[in-house]
């Protein structure tokens, strides 16, 4: 591997020159099967990202984050704050599916699903390629003079490169707000929500900046992942690699003669073209080994396979393999590691579901009012004050709603109403008394049982203190 070693220690990452500058990336139009198969998958899932704010299951949003009401959507499921364990749950699944797949296919994920490297390479990567051309007219036209041609052509991507910014950001903010009230907002006009317009400008703002200059230097810097590759990988992980047995052999790497044999040679089948540097989207040789900025775009493979095929030579020189399959031709094989992370992930999975079939339709939380003692009634009665909150996570009106003890024999009173009802996704408050005789008492301090009704049905069941006076432990 003559060249192989010369940049494996690099100190500095690759899109920094010499004196420390930014080296501004100007990749290659890529084009190939793996290109093809990528913007199938890129379409699909931008299809999903704009569609799923719009899309409702049983008048639920799809999918919703509203972090300031603290309402979530899953799939057309809503979630409460007091729902709050299950997405710790769904986290701790996330971060255990990601080291994974990591340890199992590398980067994966950063090629084909992350949407920072699909709107860039599909979307913004693209409309720069249309109205500047390809790599060696990008690079032209970035040493050329502030002329007409270079100001028509920068402005106008600018400009576009704003517009679907904006609309990014206002599908964004559906995710965050609701598309309902979005479309409100919209239809009433921009200016009658100044706060929301001016965070909707930020958004864009902050989309803007990524895809027209920073780039690449969100999965380089910004993003941890490619740093936890060191931790995560091992020579069985599937990755982007160049075969560099095949690639270099006794000679290394030459470039191509017409007619020559270079088995008899001893030259390696990199043919040293550059190619695969020169549509790299983050500036890297893939020569150089597994690196840190490398996201497994695949666009080094087309390239290099487009160029084995050019000069008679098998393709597949740069590949998905693992680094034993380069050194010793092994194939891929499910680990010990992979099967442990497998049975964690398997676990997790089945407290997730079974925590969902646990969950109620309504949470009810019964508290006594902070500050107050007992009170002695007549008739041997003894009175506690409670507040409650009732939450409808349905999309259901609940109607005729009322409380009855079961563990103690005594009346629960409503303040107010005797029963009532529960919007739908909403809650209801109140204040309400139990009172329950001395004699059924078996402390000072009872854990009480109530039960939610609607109508006869027992819709929850909750638990609350009940204080009492000493003497009649």
């Amino acid at each position: 591997m003559a060249e192989q070693g010369k940049d494996n220690f690099r100190d500095t990452i690759g899109t920094l020159n010499e004196e420390g500058k930014r080296a501004w990336v100007f990749p290659k139009k890529p084009s190939g099967k793996w290109y093809e198969y990528r913007k199938y998958v890129s379409y699909i899932l931008l299809l999903f990202l704009f569609s799923a704010p719009f899309v409702k299951i049983n008048g639920n949003q799809f999918l919703m984050f509203n972090v300031l009401e603290r309402r979530f959507n899953i799939f057309g499921a809503p979630f409460w704050p007091q729902d709050f364990h299950l997405f710790v749950i769904m986290m701790i699944i996330g971060v255990v599916f990601v080291i994974f797949f990591t340890v199992a296919f590398g980067r994966l994920f950063c090629g084909w699903v992350c949407p920072q490297t699909i709107f860039m390479e599909m979307v913004f990567r693209r409309i720069e390629y249309w109205i500047e051309g390809d790599r060696g007219k990008q690079i032209r036209l970035d040493k050329m003079p502030w002329n007409k041609e270079k100001i028509r052509k920068r402005v106008t991507k600018w400009v576009v490169f704003f517009i679907i910014s904006f609309f990014i950001a206002n599908v964004f903010l559906a995710y965050l707000i609701g598309s309902d009230q979005l479309i409100r907002y919209i239809t009433e006009g921009p200016f009658q929500h100044v706060s929301t317009l001016i965070s909707l400008l930020i958004f864009t703002g902050v989309f803007y900046f990524v895809f027209a200059w920073f780039r690449e230097q969100v999965c380089i810097i910004a993003c941890p992942y490619g740093r936890l590759q060191g931790v995560l990988l091992d020579t069985k992980s599937i990755v982007v690699a160049y075969d560099h047995k095949r690639g270099e052999k006794e000679e290394g790497r030459a470039r191509f003669k017409k007619n020559e044999d270079r088995a008899a040679t001893g030259k390696g089948d990199c043919i040293d073209c550059f190619q695969c540097v020169q549509v790299c989207p983050t500036g890297i040789d893939i020569r150089n080994g597994t690196q840190l900025e490398c996201v497994n775009c695949t666009a080094c493979i087309d390239a290099c396979d487009a160029m084995m095929e050019a000069v008679n030579l098998p393709k597949g020189l740069i590949r998905y393999a693992s680094e034993e399959n380069i050194e010793k031709k092994k194939k891929f094989e499910f680990t010990p590691r992979l099967k442990g992370y497998s049975v964690v992930l398997g676990i997790l999975i089945a407290v997730f579901v079974g925590m969902l079939f646990l969950r109620n339709d309504v949470e009810a939380r019964v508290l006594r009012l902070p500050g107050q003692l007992y009170e002695r009634k007549e008739n041997n009665m003894i009175s506690n004050v409670y507040t409650f909150k009732l939450v409808n996570k349905t999309v259901d009106e609940i109607e005729n709603v009322t409380f009855q003890l079961k563990s103690h024999k005594g009346i629960i009173k409503v303040v107010s109403h005797d029963s009532f009802d529960i919007p739908e996704q909403g809650m209801a408050e109140g204040t309400l008394f139990i009172e329950i005789n001395a004699s059924a008492l078996t402390g000072d301090k009872d854990r009480v049982e109530i039960e939610v009704l609607s109508g006869d049905t027992v819709i929850e069941t909750t638990t609350t203190a009940f204080l009492g006076p000493r003497s009649y432990k």
